[in-house]
């Protein structure tokens, strides 16, 4: 009986293992898949890819920007649009990324070179995105960028 006991308790343990492992498996998809498009983000504001970022960027995304400003997705590409900012490169790495169900989260550092109106805008910030799953893919909905201070 003791035998059986085990037996079953090793059994729910294997079942647990497996459904832990493949949940692992697939979350670290996710992760993989929302590093690409924070990549894909950053190179289509180099490139000027507009059909890229209204992929990315859902129609009521909004950003809290580096001067603390509370922007919609069309007030933060304005200035981008009209080539009064101009990137030259644009990368993003140091990724931290969480997901709960159709809700993520990614924080990184982006390193960019540009400029705005002839000014240069070049350095480092930090990001924090919300990307949520919609009709299968993911989107973000929320940016906060804090700059870093230059040493």
């Amino acid at each position: 009986m003791k035998y059986k006991a085990h037996l079953a308790v090793l059994l729910a343990l294997a079942g647990s293992l497996s459904l832990s492992i493949g949940v692992s498996a697939q979350t670290a998809k996710v992760e993989q898949a929302l590093i690409q498009t924070e990549r894909d983000w950053a190179q289509a504001l180099v490139t000027g890819d507009q059909a890229a970022l209204d992929r990315i960027l859902a129609a009521d995304w909004i950003v809290t920007n580096g001067d603390g400003q509370l922007l919609t997705k069309a007030q933060e590409l304005a200035p981008w649009k009209s080539g009064a900012v101009k990137y030259t490169a644009f990368t993003v790495d140091d990724f931290k990324v969480r997901v709960f169900g159709d809700t993520a989260i990614v924080a990184g550092r982006s390193t960019v070179n540009g400029t705005e109106n002839g000014k240069d805008i070049s350095g480092q910030e930090r990001f924090t995105d919300v990307f949520v799953r919609r009709d299968g893919r993911w989107q973000a909905v929320s940016t906060h960028v804090s700059r870093v201070a230059k040493p």
